[in-house]
């Protein structure tokens, strides 16, 4: 599909890398403010406040250049320092607040917190330590730390115990997408550095991620698990820039899908001039305006993506409709969708086809049972009149204020052809047996709104050879990595909300297998054991149990399962949001997410067994779950429902 200019799309925030440690602050604002850019990244200080890291006097009095009198007075200062003192006025690149809101400070890179040397690990913890807390004093938003070598446990302990501190300051971390002094084999080295760390960091919500692309970028297996990063920045060295025809700077196409997939999410780009590669035409400005092109070129939102606007990684309570009578704004805010109610139309208009000859003057029974508001009666109503079938419909519904709507358009659209019935769809005695039961009972798990029990109730009234669209319905899960969407549940600090299943637009995830069905519900349900009244003895024949193996071809965090659901209407007419066969343009349901309270670590290549249950008591459903793998297993979440359940 050809890209075309979206001018719904927000402008896009892009740095410039000042890296230098002797630059002079003004001179680099006024520069990077002419060139467009929206902030820049400076270093906090200058390179002369490199003379605290080592002991130069131990090495001057080996070399006997200096006299009693220097060694006591500069061995008195490091102390000094040491213990507390104060920046030097002269060790400060950025003095002051007067461009707090336009700059991100960079730490020093020659801090070594890792040094096989006592002092030069001590000093570069106090350097670390007097660095931040300046530029958070000062309140800055951010902060841009180095690269972690390949050893940095006391890197991360340091960080660590500066991360809780902080008030306003995020650090983001620069981190290489490849290590280009490596093999394309270890593509996924830096990750897994990042990985460590934020783990030793106890994935602490102040940390992010400065993402830096290199010139060759790996293959989109490996780029996947980025998404489900905290990326707050990307930074484009101006190396991996192309020229065009015309001597502007351009990105690979790989580049540009990749940069593209990454704006969805909104970091902060960064262009950093390293020196190597700049463009004639259009100077150090070309760059970002480039930018700002790709992102002003991004395709149109569809229409699932303009109604989930706001709404992408926000964790929300599903529905409970059997406990609480939803409000007016929530079945104005579905009945919007546009494919739905079609899908609807067209199953029923298929079932009435087949269900009287077209000669016949049989009268239909449609009963539409949790009828809402009308709309599936007014779909089943267009479905007759386009098969020249004549119908009789049944609207039952038990919110007593969506009943009120219902009145109104008996009197005002439907006429005689409907009878509007106030009451809950199991316990309704009707005056005959429905030809087609329809509703729309359905949550993003499938069988999470109660759609079994409540047609348990319903069929009934089905005559012994009727059609209940839907007809089945099928439950899918995948395991899911998401740092943001475990920290959304981590900051609630409580058991509950990790056993509480959440609806979500996923969008900074990874789904690291591929979805698989768990169980499925059918209907009308034969095997059913029913009372004399026709209704079910117990809820057994609903619960379920599932253990589902999946193999994780690209490692990650495992933070969580994903669950869809995929509907049979009729016959092969298909209504799904599982991701291979989602029906274009519904916008109904969004995937449902199952938190892991601790999160665990999968490599590439590992096999792991995901259980699930669907359970029941005599008042409510509720769901279980745990995972099983060789590098860890969680403990079995929401035991006995006891902190999620949906009442009967």
């Amino acid at each position: 599909m050809a890209n075309y200019i979206n001018k719904n799309v927000p402008r896009v925030a892009i740095g410039a890398f000042y890296g230098q440690e002797n630059c002079d602050i003004t001179l680099s604002v006024t520069s990077a403010k002419d060139t467009g850019h929206d902030f820049i990244i400076l270093p906090i200080t200058h390179s002369n406040y490199k003379r605290f890291l080592f002991d130069q006097v131990d090495k001057d009095i080996n070399d006997m250049q200096v006299n009693d009198n220097t060694f006591n007075n500069d061995k008195q200062h490091m102390e000094e320092w040491r213990k507390g003192h104060p920046f030097l006025k002269d060790d400060l690149i950025i003095k002051d607040n007067e461009h707090t809101d336009y700059l991100v400070g960079k730490i020093s890179e020659w801090i070594d917190l890792d040094s096989s040397n006592h002092r030069v690990r001590t000093n570069s913890e106090i350097a670390l330590n007097q660095q931040i807390s300046w530029v958070s004093h000062l309140g800055f938003t951010a902060i841009l730390a180095p690269t972690p070598t390949n050893s940095f446990a006391n890197y991360a302990r340091s960080l660590n115990r500066i991360l809780g501190s902080l008030t306003y300051t995020h650090v983001w971390m620069r981190i290489p997408l490849v290590n280009e002094d490596m093999s394309c084999s270890n593509e996924i080295e830096m990750w897994e550095r990042w990985n460590k760390l934020r783990t030793f960091c106890e994935n602490h919500s102040k940390l992010s991620v400065a993402l830096e692309l290199p010139v060759d970028l790996p293959d989109e297996v490996y780029l996947e698990r980025w998404f489900a990063e905290p990326i707050k920045a990307v930074i484009l060295p101006t190396k991996i820039f192309l020229t065009n025809a015309k001597g502007y700077p351009v990105l690979s196409k790989k580049h540009q899908t990749f940069v593209k997939k990454l704006m969805k999410n909104k970091p902060n780009f960064v262009i950093f001039d390293d020196m190597t590669n700049k463009h004639q035409n259009g100077g150090f400005a070309s760059y970002q305006e480039y930018i700002r092109h790709l992102n002003r070129t991004m395709p149109e939102l569809d229409q699932i993506e303009q109604f989930a606007s706001g709404y992408q990684d926000f964790l929300q309570s599903p529905l409970q409709p059997l406990m609480e009578n939803l409000e007016s704004s929530t079945y104005e805010i579905f009945e919007k969708d546009p494919v739905k109610y079609a899908l609807y139309e067209k199953a029923v208009y298929h079932a009435l086809l087949d269900r009287v000859a077209p000669e016949s003057n049989q009268i239909t029974v449609i009963m539409v049972v949790g009828a809402g508001r009308g709309p599936l009666v007014t779909r089943s109503l267009q479905a007759a009149e386009k098969a020249k079938r004549n119908v009789r419909i049944y609207a039952v519904e038990k919110n007593p204020n969506a009943f009120v709507t219902l009145q109104n358009m008996k009197s005002q659209e439907w006429g005689d052809k409907v009878t509007i019935v106030f009451g809950d769809m199991r316990k309704w005695k009707s005056p005959e047996q429905a030809d087609i039961l329809v509703s729309e009972l359905l949550g993003s798990f499938g069988d999470n709104e109660l759609s079994p029990e409540c047609l348990d109730g319903a069929q009934k009234f089905l005559k012994s050879d009727g059609i209940s669209i839907p007809s089945s319905y099928s439950t899918f899960i995948s395991p899911l990595s998401s740092s943001k969407l475990h920290s959304e549940v981590s900051a609630y600090k409580d058991l509950t909300h990790f056993e509480t299943p959440y609806v979500v637009m996923l969008q900074s995830v990874a789904i690291l297998a591929k979805p698989q069905e768990i169980w499925k519900f059918e209907h009308p349900n034969g095997l059913m054991i029913i009372d004399n009244e026709g209704n079910p003895i117990n809820n057994y024949h609903n619960t379920r149990y599932s253990k589902i193996t999946f193999n994780v071809k690209n490692g990650g965090i495992l933070h969580g399962i994903a669950g869809y659901f995929e509907s049979v209407l009729y016959k092969n007419i298909i209504m799904s949001i599982l991701p291979e066969t989602h029906s274009e343009g519904m916008f109904s349901w969004f995937p449902i997410f199952f938190p892991l309270k601790t999160p665990i670590y999968l490599p590439s290549n590992s096999t792991i067994d995901i259980h699930f249950w669907r359970l029941s008591s005599s008042q409510k459903v509720w769901y279980e779950w745990c995972v099983d793998t060789s590098f860890g297993s969680s403990f079995i979440q929401n035991v006995g429902g006891r902190s999620s359940w949906i009442g009967l």
